[in-house]
């Protein structure tokens, strides 16, 4: 608020040496001293009339990767969208911080277990590992894998009844089988089978995510025991809920299966509790109740999952020949689509990396006047790493070529042309 009292000494004629320097140095008061009692010197603007713009986007490459939009952010790091520039794949990237891991109990060591399976593990309903790229001088971890659009707990919150219609509850659960048979084929125990570690592809396919409290079993062993289990407390099979040292480590997959399988056909849990130690009271009993508007197949299958006892609980190869898995189901009820995104009316979810491109061909210039050289430094960073462990073409002169000044400019041209040759040669190879 300006005082009056200056206001009224800075307006008179005879005083106009008394205007404050800052004020005097803008030409919107150069009114001063101006009989014109049309102009307003304080115009008080409502918050509502204010128009805020977005920041704008800043185009960023790491490695031969550019940067989208965040998708979503963990206990580990966030995780974002990736356009590979030279394949045009879009990947999803889990930026993991150094610092951070150390402050989770077993951060790092889960995240090095992730990495090891995924590097060995290749299947259609598991995810795929792209590229893992370090920063030591940020301490930043990218992970670069295949791009899921969405999760099944993300359908599901967003779902009216919060489960699906029983062919399209069919369809995931037979993805999820596939891929547990292939993983227990490899001596994998995921160990936290949930629909939020289930993801789904532009194209509908179900993949198994998040390895971090997964187990490598031994190949020599006579059979499939854990003693470590860190998965979901929802998700636990009697046998951890009553505190047993050993377990089968196959049948808590198979557990956690029949808990998904049950959520997304119900909408709710066969287990509750206020809390955990009530939660596990309640599982290592082993009671719970089917609705009545269950298929009678698929409550079979049910209980076949949920088997208290663990050696009478189906394993992959009986559930895969089940009559309900096999069965082709009527298309009946309306199915679950993606959920929009929040702030957003995309129903596809178009790619965000489209404006950091429209940034890296046609950049704006920062609050400063300058241009941003963050694009540049972190893309000359990873591909001067890349380069050192590339072959190099050496091309020599020829021997009977002229060293002087005279023959220096066709030696280039020689050069040039063995060069095309030799590109020549490996296009037709």
């Amino acid at each position: 608020m300006v005082d009056a009292e200056m206001l009224e000494r800075c307006l008179d004629e005879d005083t106009v040496s008394h205007i404050p320097p800052h004020w005097a140095q803008t030409d919107h008061f150069s009114f001063f001293g101006d009989d014109d009692d049309d102009h307003i010197f304080i115009h008080r603007v409502d918050s509502a009339d204010i128009v805020y713009q977005p920041r704008k986007k800043r185009a960023k490459m790491v490695g031969k990767y550019l940067m989208g939009d965040t998708l979503g952010e963990g206990s580990y790091g966030k995780v974002k969208e990736a356009l590979d520039s030279e394949s045009l794949c879009r990947r999803a990237v889990k930026i993991l911080k150094k610092k951070k891991l150390k402050r989770i109990p077993c951060g790092e060591q889960n995240v090095k277990r992730e990495i090891q399976l995924l590097k060995r593990l290749n299947h259609p309903n598991i995810i795929q590992l792209v590229e893992v790229l370090q920063n030591d001088e940020k301490q930043k971890m990218y992970l670069f894998m295949e791009y899921c659009v969405s999760g099944l707990q993300d359908m599901l919150d967003a779902a009216e009844c919060k489960k699906f219609p029983i062919w399209q509850a069919n369809d995931y659960f037979c993805q999820l089988v596939d891929g547990l048979e292939y993983l227990h084929s490899q001596h994998v125990v995921h160990k936290d089978i949930k629909p939020s570690n289930l993801l789904l592809t532009t194209a509908g396919i179900l993949k198994i995510s998040d390895f971090g409290v997964a187990e490598l079993l031994d190949h020599f062993t006579e059979d499939d025991a854990c003693r470590t289990s860190q998965g979901s407390p929802a998700f636990q099979p009697p046998e951890i809920a009553n505190g047993q040292d050993v377990f089968s480590g196959f049948k808590v997959d198979i557990w956690s299966s029949g808990i998904t399988l049950y959520n997304i056909v119900t909408g709710k849990f066969p287990f509750e509790g206020d809390n955990i130690y009530r939660l596990f009271e309640n599982i290592g009993k082993g009671d719970y109740t089917i609705p009545a508007d269950v298929p009678p197949q698929l409550t079979n299958l049910l209980e076949g999952m949920l088997s208290i006892d663990p050696d009478t609980r189906l394993n992959v190869h009986q559930i895969k020949e089940h009559v309900w898995v096999r069965k082709k189901h009527d298309l009946v009820g309306e199915p679950v689509h993606l959920p929009l995104l929040p702030d957003s009316c995309d129903e596809v979810r178009s790619m965000t990396v489209v404006p950091y491109i429209e940034d890296m061909f046609n950049p704006c210039p920062s609050e400063d006047g300058s241009y941003s050289d963050e694009y540049y430094e972190d893309r000359e960073q990873y591909s001067a790493q890349a380069s050192q462990d590339a072959p190099q073409i050496v091309v020599e002169p020829d021997e009977s070529s002229d060293p002087s000044p005279e023959a220096e400019e066709p030696q280039k041209e020689k050069k040039i042309s063995r060069v095309r040759k030799l590109s020549s040669t490996c296009k037709q190879q």
